[in-house]
């Protein structure tokens, strides 16, 4: 693993992923877009792993894009620009579906690309320092491949004023927006994120991962009767799963569940 990118998983199964080029606001460049998306397929697909904890080392979470990647990426070709916005659209989809609970731990700043990995957690916890924006205009870009996943948090209303106007907005108003779930301040910042930690790692794995999954599926959908039905299957199923019986039991007999890894 490089030293611009930095893991640590803890007895809890909480693994910290923290973007590690402070020089440069933790911005990344195309070899950070790959060491990202490998790091997540990885820990994926790891069963110790239970809550991922996505952050940045120094004073700021993430400016996006690296200036002079962006600059080095002008002057390729359409063919190769296309293939380099895929690998950037395929980070944003990897964390999206992530098989685990993803938190945000946002500090500074949050700007382009990096408030489409804020927006692509399941959970967006931010300082009273925090502030954020969709600068690509400014320099003659667009958020092309965050937009799906901004759009999703915070709403076309609210996608469409800061994507046009590029303005900077603070952690208060990223809350009201729905951008960050949770304001607390700069000192309190790691007690909050591991209260939230520890209680995604209290609930069922299983459970979890199902829940997560039925938010992308009934997302958007109409309450028509093949929706209906799939959630009706989903309770069924979970109902029958060891963790929905184990949970059950452990609330009944009053003791701490012991749930399926």
């Amino acid at each position: 693993m490089s030293d611009e990118l930095l893991t640590n998983l803890s007895d809890s199964g909480v693994m910290t992923v923290a973007m590690n080029r402070p020089d440069v606001l933790n911005a990344f460049d195309e070899e950070q877009i790959i060491r990202l998306t490998n790091t997540l397929d990885e820990i994926g697909a790891n069963p110790a792993v239970r809550v991922v904890v996505l952050a940045g080392t120094g004073k700021h979470f993430s400016a996006g894009a690296d200036i002079n990647y962006m600059q080095r990426m002008g002057k390729n070709t359409r063919a190769e620009n296309i293939d380099d916005a895929g690998r950037l659209a395929q980070l944003l989809k990897t964390l999206n579906s992530l098989p685990k609970p993803t938190v945000a731990k946002v500090q500074g700043a949050a700007f382009g690309g990096g408030v489409g990995l804020v927006c692509c957690c399941d959970i967006a916890i931010g300082s009273t320092k925090a502030v954020f924006s969709f600068s690509e205009v400014k320099i003659g870009l667009v958020p092309g491949t965050i937009s799906p996943y901004v759009i999703q948090a915070i709403g076309a209303r609210h996608a469409r004023h800061l994507f046009l106007t590029g303005e900077r907005i603070d952690a208060n108003e990223a809350h009201r927006i729905g951008l960050l779930h949770s304001v607390v301040s700069e000192q309190l910042l790691d007690e909050k994120i591991a209260a939230t930690a520890a209680t995604l790692t209290a609930n069922s794995p299983n459970a979890v991962r199902h829940a997560k999954e039925a938010v992308f599926r009934v997302s958007g959908c109409q309450p028509d009767d093949t929706t209906i039905q799939q959630t009706v299957e989903l309770i069924a199923d979970m109902r029958e799963s060891h963790d929905g019986r184990e949970g059950t039991a452990a609330f009944l007999e009053k003791r701490q569940p012991q749930w399926s890894s």
